[in-house]
């Protein structure tokens, strides 16, 4: 098949001749800053609540593997294929990792496998930097041709989206030649999938890590000379099939392709929360209501949350400290009770405490038909009524990290120490901020892999 003429030979001429130098620095410094976002998520997502990491980390050892690639906060080495899956799935343990419009997770299904590369291969962080400039691209321009499919519905957008992001991410590093790019694009078409009715579930994190893994399985069988379709994304029907004939449009996948990069425009989202961003904007209105009025639990009657009609994170008992996540009604809660969300706000032990457990039933999610169902226009409104007959309220229209509204850098780095505290000491948290700073000069990621393997997973203390 030539090279040329089809969506996905397109793509891959694309993704072939863009070199570093054609990166604007604004894009590699973003891609800088996800790095570094990643990689704190991952260490945070060692210590999740639940196990979940304890368990990815048996898994992953009786896989096997030879010493290739680090898993990070899990002391040891397996092979390249091995590490994508663990990382990425820490990677989405917490759902702490950045998110982006269109909605779609870019990182925790890419960078773990660009990095499980880069260490096994030893390639110059500047690969890396491409790698997750184009692996963002793809994901990004992907979800513009399959913007109408709503989040939270049919397939989890990092199964799906995020695997062809790992295959750019893994292609590039390998420097794979045409076709054997088509052909890898072709293989992960029949690797894709993730249900979005595993949401709050374990399973969840599992898509990102299935990706990263499939990525790297992709591009490597490839490079090998295993046979696929050399065009999904055209005749192979990829599109029509995850995404609907009538709910996306492939020939948007490459307009304006990096024209301008989709990392500086709309930009990315860095999660000031580890909760599901749907559920910032009350998140963030509840706590500038709790601080502003200084209001206890006991003098609260009644909490009343008017959101869009979204049944995603409508779920007003959560099963598990890990489904309030995904449910306006606990984060809400949380976010009055505690003036701040955190990894351990999502445990079992804070889901059942007392305190959650007596005001959880007095928050009402009321959906209103009038408020934007499109994450980018929504607004939530946060309304508290006291016992004494008071009524404060709230409004949010963007959370503080979204596109648009950015995290400072000091906040950036404020969350990766959080992250870190406890599983690295501070001159460890200070030399990986300083290397991933550097990756564009640095000759090789081992080092850094070095310290992040080393971090000791911390588990939220029970109460």
């Amino acid at each position: 098949m030539a090279a040329t003429g089809t969506i996905t030979g397109k793509l891959v001429d694309i993704l072939r001749a863009t070199q570093v130098e054609d990166i604007p620095p604004e894009a590699l410094e973003i891609a800088r800053q996800v790095c570094l976002d990643g990689l704190g998520v991952m260490i945070a997502g060692a210590g999740e609540p639940l196990g979940l990491a304890r368990i990815t980390f048996d898994y992953t050892r009786q896989l096997g593997g030879g010493p290739e690639a680090s898993v990070i906060a899990g002391g040891f080495k397996t092979s390249a294929f091995n590490a994508a899956y663990a990382n990425g799935t820490l990677g989405h343990a917490l759902d702490f990792d950045n998110t982006w419009w269109p909605l779609n997770h870019p990182t925790s299904p890419t960078l773990p496998a660009i990095l499980a590369l880069a260490e096994r291969d030893g390639a110059a962080g500047r690969e890396v930097l491409r790698a997750i400039v184009l692996a963002f691209e793809v994901q990004g321009r992907m979800r513009v041709a399959s913007a109408a499919i709503e989040a939270g519905q049919g397939f989890h957008k990092p199964g799906v989206s995020g695997l062809i992001g790992a295959v750019t991410g893994a292609g590039v590093m390998l420097r794979l030649e045409a076709s054997a790019f088509r052909r890898a694009f072709g293989l992960a078409g029949s690797r894709a999938g993730s249900m979005s009715a595993n949401t709050g579930t374990m399973t969840k994190s599992s898509h990102s890590g299935h990706a990263a893994r499939m990525g790297v399985e992709c591009a490597t069988l490839a490079s090998m000379g295993w046979t696929a379709t050399e065009d999904i994304f055209g005749k192979g029907g990829f599109f029509a099939l995850f995404y609907g004939a009538e709910t996306s449009d492939p020939e948007l996948f490459l307009k304006d392709f990096a024209a301008p990069y989709r990392m500086i425009d709309p930009g990315v989202g860095f999660k000031k929360h580890p909760a599901n961003y749907f559920t910032h904007r009350p998140i963030d209105a509840a706590i500038e209501l709790a601080e502003e009025n200084d209001l206890q639990a006991d003098e609260i009657e009644r909490v009343v949350v008017d959101f869009p009609r979204f049944e995603y994170v409508n779920r007003p008992n959560p099963e598990t400290g890990l489904d309030g996540k995904f449910s306006v009604q606990y984060a809400t809660v949380i976010a009055l009770l505690d003036r701040k969300v955190k990894v351990a706000s999502f445990s079992d032990t804070r889901r059942f405490a007392d305190d959650v457990v007596a005001l959880l039933p007095k928050v009402t999610l009321n959906m209103r038909d009038d408020i934007p169902r499109s994450f980018q226009d929504c607004f939530a409104i946060v309304r508290v009524t006291t016992r004494d007959g008071r009524t404060v309220e709230r409004r949010c229209d963007r959370p503080r990290g979204m596109w648009g509204l950015p995290l400072s850098r000091d906040e950036r780095l404020a969350k990766f120490r959080d992250c870190c505290e406890g599983a690295l000491d501070s001159s460890a948290i200070g030399e990986v901020v300083e290397r991933v700073e550097g990756l564009l000069e640095a000759d090789s990621v081992g080092g850094l892999m070095d310290i992040v393997r080393g971090a000791t997973p911390v588990f939220p203390e029970k109460s």
